[in-house]
């Protein structure tokens, strides 16, 4: 209570109305309703949320902290059924995922600039770390050729600058820096930050940088020496051809493997659809291709080279050394973070896109879903601990995933079983990788970063959804193609936002009208007067009539696609329907509300023809007050000069502003800017109509906080001081308190269609007495009518404080034509009291 005193005392001191807004006068919610809602139906008066509430979501409690520690250890849930089922799909998709990273892991490490070690260290560190951590049980992380061109090219471009920093520090210390900035955004639960990059755009990003790869490995795949692979793409192929020339022995090793790779894809393909019985043997033929391919040349080059070690007659990839021989804490230090801070981004933005994206679509394929902010957490720990033992960054690949996937993983398990087949490679066959032709290397690169092009035909699906959506796509490849790999991941990401703001911005509203539906089923209506095949459901039993029929809302511009041929009729005279399409927030709420006005001036008439007597430069200031004197000439705004002396046009055929009812199915949040919009709108509308006031009513509102916002700002009940205000009659939905299937709910609407008609009846008699004895008599109807006669308990779906919000649009047309005819009503009545005054 003290609290209260000193909290009135301040806000009374420092001017502040806690009141903001009267929202029924100072009277209680007792104008027609009150009988209704205590004899009919029981009371519900809705309480606006609090700061305190918002603050209770945000503050954990400790059972929210336990199930947070709790899932971030996702191998927990699972482990506890873990079987020898489980482990036997594990032990094979392992093994076949532990003989395929050996080879790619030695060739993307090339690809990063550093020795072939360090590819199997990425490799181990990532399959050993990643699974406790886990949510999805198909991929693979380890390098990948994207992240590794990227590493790279930050790798060359610092050595260009300090020669004398190791190539593998720069890696590592990459690797932790965007590792925790990765972990901070998964503990922080952030992993929703991926949605803002859209499918295209991942498409984009991965075509234009597999492009860029294959491009730079053919100089390794002819033995051209003299082509720089670091530039842009097209320069590089500008490059090849006047170098091809310069092609050694290597091509012929080189292609001949290349073209193996894809014969071998290929020829297990066709088998497979030929032999069905064999699709699963066939399917470990195909993945362990590249094994094949390694080992066939790697066992030919030893038959050349193996008298020549010094001078091997192609180039091959040479000692690498057995165990973990750069296993030492990563060195850090502002000096190093200086050097790829501007890349940093850019590394991170790679490590998330490929990562989540495999991981998500992986898991729809296989039925399971992930969490994006564990993977995030997941792979920032494996990035942060792998260059312990020298990895460099890692994350998710397309490849190896898809072949785990297929070989029939159980679990994220499998993962720690390709990392034991890695530590036998590292320990057990360095001697082997020696004679590996580096031009077998390349193309195994090229042939597995050929899968990430996007293929024509999901291009022209991309066009048949969404044309616009397409030129990001080729923003991106072609930003890649002739610039590099960073830019191309700008560029994308950058003209998805765009695009995504210019449609926030330029979201088009619509004006509903109404019109009357009925069911049929195939080419019968279910209540035809003759079902005979052929017949139009035109013909309907009087029984049946209303049974079937039932109130759609569809554009008036049959801009949705719906037949033009269909006549959609006005909502009624004087009141409109404006639907918002996509939100209602600062960016678009002007060019919503602009679209608003101009419509409405244009159909309608103002209320007070001679409202402007004479030209003037402004509008009075008791245009600001609701008590002024109606017979008030105004001067006309001198921005609207109106028609020429002898050319005045004839608005008599429109009708005057009455009401607007908003649909806000597709609002969800609004805000300050576009609450002070719908107030300025309000009022440029109620001068329209004055001295009348506009009755405002919205629709399919779900969200408490943007109720609180409206009725701040004096929408969700009439306007106090309008002339007509004390004969206001609102309607509300109700329902069985039961539940849907009570039997209540049928009879509720067709008994309450029945006593508006006699209401309407009765106003349209002109007799005041007639009319008010239906009002009196409403609740009594109701509770003697069948939707109350059953037994149920009737309670109201909305709030009694908030008569001008509405369930849907129904029931606001409704409520908004029952009132503009008691407003008539009432007009008439006063019209023949001055008339008969003496």
């Amino acid at each position: 209570m003290a609290a209260t005193k000193v909290g009135h005392a301040l806000a009374k001191f420092l001017r502040i109305k806690l009141e903001y807004r009267d929202p029924l006068g100072r009277q209680d919610v007792t104008r027609g309703e009150s009988a209704f809602s205590l004899s009919s139906a029981d009371p519900y008066v809705e309480e606006e949320p609090s700061t305190v509430e918002v603050i209770k979501e945000f503050v954990p409690t400790p059972r929210a902290i336990g199930h947070y520690v709790y899932h971030l250890f996702p191998f927990i849930h699972w482990i506890g059924r873990y079987n020898l089922q489980w482990f036997a799909g594990d032990l094979v998709a392992g093994i076949t995922v532990g003989c395929v990273v050996v080879p790619q892991g030695m060739a993307y490490a090339l690809l990063a600039s550093l020795p072939p070690e360090f590819g199997l260290y990425s490799s181990f560190m990532g399959l050993l770390v990643y699974w406790p951590f886990a949510t999805s049980k198909d991929i693979t992380i380890g390098p990948v050729a994207v992240m590794s061109t990227l590493v790279g090219n930050i790798v060359i471009k610092i050595q260009k600058t300090d020669p004398d920093l190791p190539g593998f520090v720069v890696a590592s210390a990459l690797s932790v820096i965007a590792g925790s900035i990765i972990l901070a955004l998964g503990f922080a639960r952030f992993g929703r930050i991926v949605d803002f990059i859209s499918l295209p755009a991942i498409s984009a990003f991965m075509t234009g940088s597999a492009i860029n790869i294959a491009t730079g490995q053919v100089p390794a795949l002819l033995g051209i020496t003299t082509v720089k692979t670091r530039e842009s793409t097209y320069k590089v192929i500008i490059n090849i051809l006047k170098h091809l020339g310069d092609s050694k022995i290597d091509a012929a090793m080189g292609l001949s493997a290349l073209v193996m790779l894809y014969i071998i894809r290929y020829a297990c393909v066709h088998a497979a659809k030929r032999l069905p019985g064999q699709r699963r043997l066939l399917f470990f033929v195909s993945t362990l291709r590249t094994v094949f391919v390694i080992l066939l040349y790697t066992m030919i080059s030893w038959l050349v080279n193996r008298n020549r070690r010094k001078k091997p007659l192609f180039k091959i990839l040479g000692t690498v050394p057995r165990g973990f021989k750069h296993a030492v804490v990563p060195t850090i230090n502002t000096r190093i973070v200086k050097l790829f801070l501007s890349e940093l981004p850019a590394t991170v933005i790679v490590l998330l896109i490929e990562h989540i994206a495999i991981s998500k679509s992986f898991g729809r394929i296989n039925n399971y879903t992930i969490d994006p902010s564990q993977e995030m957490v997941a792979i920032g720990i494996t990035n942060v601990l792998g260059p312990f033992l020298g990895a460099y960054p890692a994350t998710g690949s397309f490849s190896r995933t898809a072949i785990k996937s297929k070989a029939g993983v159980r679990t994220p398990f499998g993962g720690p079983i390709s990392a034991v087949v890695v530590l036998l490679a590292i320990y057990a066959l360095t001697a082997v990788f020696f004679y590996i032709p580096s031009s077998g290397l390349s193309a195994v690169i090229i042939h597995a970063v050929g899968d990430l092009i996007t293929p024509p035909n999901t291009v022209y699906q991309f066009w048949q959804v969404s044309p616009l959506e397409v030129f990001i796509f080729f923003a991106g490849v072609f930003v890649t193609v002739f610039t590099n790999i960073e830019n191309g991941i700008y560029t994308t990401i950058c003209v998805s936002v765009a695009m995504l703001l210019v449609r926030f911005l330029t979201a088009q509203g619509r004006f509903l009208g109404r019109v009357k539906v009925h069911s049929v089923v195939g080419d019968h209506h279910p209540h035809a007067k003759d079902s005979g095949a052929g017949k139009r459901p035109d013909a309907l039993s009087p029984e049946h009539a209303t049974v079937n029929t039932r109130d759609l809302f569809l554009p008036i511009d049959h801009k949705d696609g719906s037949n033009p041929e269909i006549h959609v009729d006005s909502p009624s005279p004087g009141i409109f329907i404006y639907r918002f399409s996509e939100g209602f927030n600062f960016p678009n709420a002007n060019h919503y509300l602009d679209y608003l006005t101009k419509t409405v001036f244009a159909h309608t008439r103002r209320t007070d023809p001679f409202a402007y007597g004479r030209p003037g430069v402004g509008e009075p200031e008791r245009m600001l007050s609701s008590h002024a004197d109606p017979h008030f000439v105004q001067d006309r705004p001198w921005n609207d000069p109106g028609p020429r002396k002898g050319h005045e046009e004839d608005h008599t055929d429109r009708p005057t502003l009455k009401a607007v009812i908003l649909d806000f199915s597709s609002v969800n949040h609004i805000d300050i800017t576009s609450v002070q919009l719908l107030i300025d709108i309000r009022n440029q509308l109620d001068r329209w109509a004055a001295p009348d006031h506009v009755e405002w009513h919205i629709a399919c509102l779900t969200n408490r906080w943007t109720k609180r916002a409206l009725v701040n700002a004096g929408f969700g009940y009439p306007t106090p001081g309008s002339p007509h205000f004390a004969r206001w009659k609102p309607i509300f939905s109700v329902a069985d308190a039961g539940g849907s299937d009570s039997a209540a709910t049928v009879a509720e609407h067709r008994d309450n269609e029945k006593i508006q008609r006699r209401r309407s009846e009765a106003q349209r008699s002109g007799s005041a007495t007639s009319a008010d004895k239906v009002s009196e008599d409403f609740s009594k109807d109701i509770t003697k009518s069948n939707a109350y006669a059953k037994g149920g308990r009737v309670t109201v779906v909305q709030g009694l404080n908030r008569p001008c919000f509405h369930i849907d649009l129904t029931s606001a047309l409704q409520s908004a034509i029952q009132n503009v005819e008691l407003k008539d009503e009432a007009t008439v009545i006063d019209g023949k009291d001055l008339i008969d005054e003496p």
